[in-house]
C-alpha cells in the first residue's frame, strides 16, 4: 500500500463557519474531531483513485474515502456511545480491512471489502454481539460528505433520491464543491432481519436525512415514559449495517446522464448482494385453475344487456372497460398461446360496445346502468388509455373487432390529451374535462401517465403508418421531461412509459429517446424493494425487487406486477445491444423474480391465518384461483384491499410469455428469462439465445408434455461446457444456465432416468 499522507487539517477553533443546513450535534462533532485530527488513523487502504482510512475516535469508528483534492464522505461504521478497544485482525479473501471493537458493551466485528474494475465501490458489514440483553434506544445516521478540507459543513451537493417506505435503502446524492461525483449509498436491508425482528421495528424510510447528515438512520422502538422492551439478546450476533457506496467522478446535472448513472451504479451494488433463490411455479396450472374459476365461480362474473362480465373484486364493484380489456386480452393471449381460443373470449368480447359512447366516440369506465353511487363521468386519467392499450395489443396480433374499436376512441384519447397540455390530473369528467382532482398527497398528476399514452401512440402507427401518432407520442414523452425521480406515478405505467421511449429510438433513430428510457426506468427501480423482508407475516412470502404499486403506497400490487412485466418484455424487443448492461441486467432481473413472487398473491399459496379478515372490496376466498392485490413488505394482513378478478389475467400473463412449446418435442421449456431468439438447428436440437445480466443465472426447465415422458436432455453453454441438469421426478428436468448468452439444447427418445 503506498503511503498516503493524512489531509491538512482545519485550525482547531471555536468559531464554527457558516452553516447552510441545520444539523444535529453529530456534524460539528465529527468537524471538530477531523479538525483537531484528533481521530486515531487504523488502517489505510486504495481502490481505484480513492483513498480509505479507517480511524478511531472517542465514540466511534470511521471509514473515510477521499480523491486527493476533490472532498469525499466519511461514513461511520460504528457507533458506541463509549470507550472501545479496536484490534485489526487478518483480512479475508476480497477484504481490505477487518476489524474488532471490544467494548462494555459486547464486540463489533466490520469487514470493508473494495473494488474498482468497473465502478468504484467499497462495502462495510457491521456485525454486533452484545455482552448483555441491550436496549437500542437511538443510533445517528452514518453518512457524510466532505469538502476537500474534511469539512463536512463545507462540501456542497444534491440528493437526488432517497428510500421511499420500505423500498431498497437507497440514496443517491452528488457532491458538487468540490466536485466529487455522484454517490450512491445502498443498505442492504435484508442482512438486518434479525436486528428488526428482535427490536421490533422495520427500516421504513430509514435511508436519507438532511444534508450534510445522511445515509442510514437504523430504527429502534419509539421511546416513552415507558419505553419499549424489545432488546438484542446476549450472546446473539446481529448485522446492523451492511452498506454498499458506489463512486463515479462525474456528475452531469443532466436528468437523463444522471438516470443511467444511477441505473449503473445500483447494478453494480445488486451484483455484490446475495440473491434469494426462485422457485419453479407451475403458472400453466395455476392460469387454467384461473380460466375455470372465471367462467364457472358465481363471484367472478355478472350479467347486464345479456352480456358477460367482470366482477373487478369478489362478487364486488361495477364492471368497468379497463377490467373487461385487461381480461379479454389476457385470455386473448392464452388463445393464441394454446392454439385454441377460449370460449371465454367471445363471452366477454360481446357486451364490450356497451362500454362505448357513441357521443364521445370513447369508452367510458361504467356501463350505462352503473348505480347511483358513482360518478358515470368521473374517470381516472390512466383508465382512459389502458383499455386502449389492449385493444391495440390486440389488434396488432390481428383482431380487427379490436382494431375498429381502438382507432374509434383514438380522436377522443389525442383530445385529452392535448387538454392537459400532456400532463394528466388525477381524476376528470369525461364530458368537459373538467377536473375532479387535480393531485396526489405529493401536489403531483398521475405524472407517468404519458408514457402508457405514448406507448399507445405508437401501437396507432404501427397499425396506420399515419405520422400524427408518432408526434403525438414525441409530444407525451417531451413532456414528461425534466421530472427526474419524480416521474413515477404508478409502476406499470412507468414501465411502459419505458418501452415507449424504446419504441421511439428504435422508429426515429433519435437516441434522446433511448436515454429518457433510462429515466423511467431510474424512477421505477427507485420505488423497487431490492431486500427480502422477514418481518411478521412477510416470512410466508417474497417481496425481493417487488415494485410498490404506487409511489407512496405501501403495499406491491398485483395488476401492477404483471402489467410491467409485459411492458418490459416490449421494452427488452426493442432494446437491442447497444442496451446499457447494468439496465439489462436490472429489468431482466424484476422479471425472473416477479414469475416467483407473485405466486404469492394467491391466497392458496399463503396460511390461511395471515389473510386480512376485513377488505376494502369484496371477500377472499382461497378456493378460488384469484389474486389478492396487496402484498406488504412489513408483513402486515395480505389481502386488506380485496381479491382481484381484474388481475385474473397474471397467471395467463405469466404462462404465455415464460413457458415455450417447441415442435415434436415431449416437453415444454419454462424460462425465467425472456428467450430472444430461437433456431431449430435438428430434429431433436435446437439453439436459444437469453439476454439478460452477464453475472446472473436463469432458471431453464423442461417439463414433459400430458401422455408424454421427458427425455434426456443435455444443454451445452457457449464455451462448449455441458451443463448438469437435476431430475424432478418423472416430469421435470431443472437447469441452472448462464443468463446471457447462447444455449445448445439436445434431446433424444431416452427417458431422463435412464
Amino acid at each position: 500500500m503506498t503511503n498516503i499522507a493524512r489531509k491538512t487539517r482545519l485550525p482547531s477553533s471555536g468559531a464554527i463557519a457558516k452553516q447552510v443546513s441545520p444539523a444535529s450535534p453529530y456534524v460539528p462533532a465529527l468537524r471538530q474531531i477531523l479538525a483537531d485530527g484528533e481521530g486515531k488513523s487504523v488502517a489505510m487502504f486504495e481502490f481505484g483513485e480513492l483513498v480509505g482510512e479507517v480511524l478511531k475516535s472517542r465514540d466511534s469508528l470511521w471509514v473515510m474515502v477521499r480523491r486527493p483534492g476533490a472532498g469525499g464522505i466519511a461514513l461511520r461504521a460504528a457507533y458506541l456511545g463509549a470507550p472501545f478497544e479496536c484490534t485489526c485482525e487478518k483480512a479475508r479473501a476480497k477484504e481490505a480491512v477487518r476489524l474488532r471493537l471490544d467494548s462494555v458493551l459486547g464486540q463489533h466485528r466490520i469487514m470493508v471489502t473494495t473494488g474498482g474494475e468497473a465502478l468504484e465501490h467499497i462495502r462495510v458489514t457491521v456485525q454486533f454481539t452484545p455482552s448483555t440483553p441491550t436496549l437500542i434506544p437511538f443510533l445517528p445516521r452514518d453518512l457524510y460528505p466532505l469538502d476537500g478540507d474534511d469539512d463536512p459543513l463545507g462540501a456542497e451537493g444534491h440528493v437526488e433520491a432517497a428510500q421511499r417506505g420500505l423500498n431498497s435503502g437507497v440514496l443517491y446524492f452528488r457532491i458538487d464543491k468540490p466536485a466529487f461525483g455522484n454517490v450512491l449509498y445502498f443498505q442492504n436491508l435484508t442482512a438486518m432481519n434479525d436486528y428488526y425482528r428482535a427490536t421490533k421495528t422495520s427500516p421504513d424510510g430509514a435511508v436519507g436525512g438532511l444534508w450534510p447528515e445522511l445515509g442510514y438512520l437504523p430504527p429502534t422502538p419509539a421511546q416513552s415514559g415507558t419505553p419499549p422492551s424489545a432488546p438484542l439478546q446476549a450472546g446473539v450476533e446481529v448485522t446492523l449495517s451492511d452498506a454498499i457506496v458506489v463512486f463515479r467522478h462525474h456528475a452531469p446535472p443532466h436528468e437523463r446522464e444522471s438516470a443511467r448513472q444511477f441505473l449503473q451504479m445500483l447494478g453494480e451494488a445488486y451484483k455484490l448482494i446475495a440473491l434469494p433463490q426462485t422457485e419453479y411455479r407451475d403458472w400453466i396450472e395455476r392460469a387454467e385453475r384461473t380460466l375455470v374459476d372465471l367462467d364457472k365461480a358465481p363471484e367472478a362474473t355478472i350479467r347486464h344487456y345479456g352480456h358477460r362480465y367482470v366482477h373487478p373484486y369478489t362478487a364486488s364493484e361495477y364492471p368497468d372497460s379497463m377490467v373487461q380489456v385487461s381480461v379479454l386480452a389476457a385470455v386473448f393471449d392464452w388463445g393464441r398461446w394454446s392454439g385454441e381460443a377460449h370460449p371465454l373470449e367471445a363471452e366477454l368480447r360481446a357486451g364490450l360496445r356497451r362500454f362505448y359512447d357513441p357521443k364521445l366516440k370513447a369508452l367510458r369506465r361504467y356501463l350505462p346502468n352503473v348505480g347511483d353511487d358513482k360518478d358515470a363521468n368521473a374517470v381516472d386519467s390512466w383508465y382512459l388509455y389502458h383499455p386502449m392499450l389492449n385493444l391495440a395489443r390486440m389488434a396488432l396480433a390481428g383482431d380487427k373487432p379490436s382494431e375498429k374499436l381502438f382507432l374509434e376512441c383514438i380522436d377522443f384519447g389525442i383530445s385529452a390529451a392535448r387538454h392537459f397540455d400532456y400532463k394528466w390530473p388525477i381524476q376528470y369528467d369525461v364530458t368537459d374535462f373538467s377536473v375532479i382532482t387535480a393531485t396526489a398527497n405529493d401536489d403531483r398528476g398521475q405524472t407517468d401517465v404519458g408514457g402508457l399514452y405514448a406507448q399507445i401512440m405508437l401501437q396507432a402507427h404501427e397499425l396506420t403508418a399515419d405520422p400524427r401518432f408518432l408526434d403525438e407520442a414525441k409530444r407525451a414523452i417531451d413532456a414528461a421531461m425534466g421530472m427526474r425521480f419524480n416521474l413515477n406515478y404508478q409502476a406499470n405505467l412507468t414501465a411502459w412509459g419505458a418501452a415507449a421511449c424504446m419504441r421511439l429510438y428504435r422508429i426515429t433513430n433519435d437516441v434522446v429517446y433511448a436515454e429518457q428510457s433510462y429515466v423511467y426506468l431510474a424512477s421505477f427501480f427507485h420505488n423497487c424493494e431490492i431486500w427480502e423482508s422477514r418481518l411478521e407475516h412477510a416470512v410466508h412470502y417474497k417481496n425481493f425487487l417487488g415494485a410498490t404499486c404506487l409511489q407512496d403506497a405501501p403495499y406491491m400490487a398485483i395488476y401492477e406486477c404483471f402489467d410491467a412485466f409485459t411492458a418490459f418484455a416490449a421494452y427488452l424487443d426493442d432494446s437491442g445491444p447497444d442496451l446499457d448492461p447494468a439496465v439489462r441486467m436490472l429489468v431482466a432481473e424484476y422479471c425472473k423474480y416477479a414469475l416467483d413472487r407473485a405466486w404469492y398473491y394467491y391466497p392458496d399459496a399463503l396460511p390461511a391465518d395471515i389473510l386480512a379478515t376485513e377488505n376494502r372490496n369484496g371477500h377472499i376466498d382461497r378456493k378460488l384461483s384469484f389474486p389478492l392485490e396487496d402484498l406488504y413488505p412489513d408483513g402486515q394482513c395480505p389481502g386488506q384491499v380485496g381479491q382481484e378478478i381484474y388481475g385474473a389475467g397474471a397467471a395467463l400473463v405469466f404462462a404465455t410469455l415464460s413457458f415455450h412449446t417447441v415442435e415434436g418435442a415431449p416437453f415444454k421449456i419454462f424460462c425465467d428469462h425472456f428467450i430472444r431468439g430461437a433456431e431449430r438447428i435438428g430434429d431433436r436440437s435446437l439453439s436459444i439465445v437469453l439476454d439478460g445480466g452477464e453475472t446472473c443465472q436463469a432458471a431453464l426447465n423442461f417439463i414433459r408434455e400430458r401422455r408424454a415422458t421427458v427425455p434426456r436432455v443435455q444443454v451445452v453453454g457457449a464455451g462448449g461446457d455441458v451443463l448438469r441438469g437435476t431430475p424432478q421426478g418423472t416430469d421435470r428436468i431443472d437447469f441452472n444456465v448462464p443468463a446471457r448468452g447462447r444455449l445448445t439444447i439436445t434431446w433424444n427418445d431416452e427417458e431422463h432416468g435412464a
